[in-house]
């Protein structure tokens, strides 16, 4: 046992810790993985905020069309993906698996899938801007194609990085959930 006045009690030399207790490999994964996904779905919270903002200040006519172009028709169903976030938030306390499972299935529905929607609809106005150079839509000056394209690549990373993440959660909580049943 060592002091703090002074030096390690003899006989020691510090490699006496194998017998002590760890923390097992899946619980400190689990925590790990929590962090990782509170992280993504913070990014996707500023993303949903920035699409709430402009669609409801382009319907309530707030500013100039000018100024903010009126929402695609892929984000009006890409708003409802706050929801899988929380249900995501929502399974954390507890480990709830069934409420994780639910957040990446409608992860898939209610985000990647008006993504691709997205994509495919904006697709000619973008093929016009770049073969043209004309865009008919902006968001404070610049193109509202780049901008929206801009916007779902990296929403399409934070909901793949955001899936990866879960499934590996749900495995390491699978992996403590059948250890515990052997015992």
């Amino acid at each position: 046992m060592a002091s703090r006045a002074g030096p390690r009690a003899a006989g020691t030399d510090g490699n006496d810790y194998l017998h002590r207790e760890r923390v097992a490999n899946h619980y400190q994964m689990s925590v790990s993985l929590k962090n990782e996904i509170k992280k993504l779905i913070y990014a996707h919270i500023i993303i949903w905020a920035l699409l709430a903002a402009q669609t409801t200040v382009a319907q309530l006519k707030l500013v100039s069309h000018d100024l903010v172009a009126m929402p695609y028709q892929w984000e009006y169903p890409y708003l409802l993906s706050i929801v899988p976030s929380l249900f995501g938030l929502f399974s954390f306390p507890r480990n709830n698996i069934s409420y994780l499972v639910i957040s990446m299935i409608s992860t898939g529905l209610f985000s990647i899938a008006p993504l691709i929607y997205g994509s495919m609809e904006m697709f000619p106005m973008a093929q016009q801007l770049y073969r043209h150079g004309k865009a008919y839509r902006f968001i404070f000056g610049f193109s509202a194609v780049s901008v929206m394209y801009l916007v779902m690549v990296i929403a399409v990373q934070v909901h793949a990085w955001q899936i990866y993440y879960s499934k590996k959660l749900l495995d390491s909580w699978f992996t403590s959930t059948q250890e515990k049943k052997k015992k």
